[in-house]
């Protein structure tokens, strides 16, 4: 599922899978440390608003978020990078390769940590925020990255405000009226793939979200253990890269 060499179909289950995935994190982890770290413009927003007021501890805070996450897709760029010059680190299950292996390896891995320690190290406040906070801005930044290069630049996974957009851009396509007569070539179209793809996002991220709400209201933060094993397997059991891999 994590080769280059892919149908689009399989860029669609994997974004759905992890959007599925975003949403859990996010919403059950509003719950657990109180912020909602999977999208980046209510943080800056709120950076720019906690300056005007002079509150600069809040305003520390958020850059640290901001930091984390940028750090995460930064990590990103760099593994997969490295899995392409040195195809041993690509590795996994009966030989099988892909160069988007370790982002994935590592979050399902840090997301084990969040879910064992997460309330022993909630308490720890690196860079004026609760390192659950970081942690979490981090993993979303790895996985918004590793989405974006595995389809191109075509799927995010981790905020919604471009979904919805793309989704409202092809219903207002499909709403136009044409005159009997309109030239086909002057026809206004949907792009009705995207539509049932940033549909079937925002499904994906509400489904998960309303999931991982209730098992860290249920569970606390051993909620994610499920999660993390889950992209461990999806990983390790991902085939070998196709011949576009070299230049994705």
């Amino acid at each position: 599922m994590l080769a280059s060499e892919r149908h689009p179909d399989t860029d669609r289950r994997l974004g759905l899978l992890l959007a599925a995935v975003a949403g859990a994190v996010n919403a059950g982890g509003f719950l657990a440390v109180g912020v909602y770290t999977s999208h980046m413009t209510g943080i800056v927003s709120s950076v720019a608003d906690e300056l005007v007021l002079g509150r600069l501890g809040t305003v520390a805070a958020g850059l640290g978020a901001l930091l984390a996450f940028t750090a995460g897709a930064a990590c990103t760029a760099w593994m997969v990078g490295h899995a392409r010059l040195d195809p041993r680190l690509a590795t996994g299950l009966r030989g099988r390769r892909s160069p988007y292996r370790g982002p994935l390896l590592l979050q399902a891995a840090l997301m084990l940590v969040f879910g064992l320690l997460g309330a022993r190290i909630d308490g720890l406040h690196p860079l004026s925020v609760p390192l659950t906070v970081l942690l979490l801005a981090f993993m979303m930044g790895l996985q918004n990255a590793l989405v974006s290069k595995v389809s191109q630049s075509q799927i995010r996974t981790t905020h919604m405000t471009g979904v919805i957009t793309d989704l409202g851009i092809e219903l207002g396509k499909l709403l136009v009226w044409h005159r009997r007569g309109t030239p086909e070539q002057s026809r206004v179209r949907a792009n009705r793939r995207r539509l049932r793809l940033h549909a079937g996002l925002l499904g994906s991220f509400f489904g998960g979200g309303v999931l991982g709400a209730w098992g860290f209201a249920r569970f606390g933060f051993s909620a994610v253990l499920p999660l993390a094993l889950g992209l461990a397997w999806l990983a390790l059991a991902a085939r070998a890269p196709g011949p576009r891999e070299a230049t994705a």
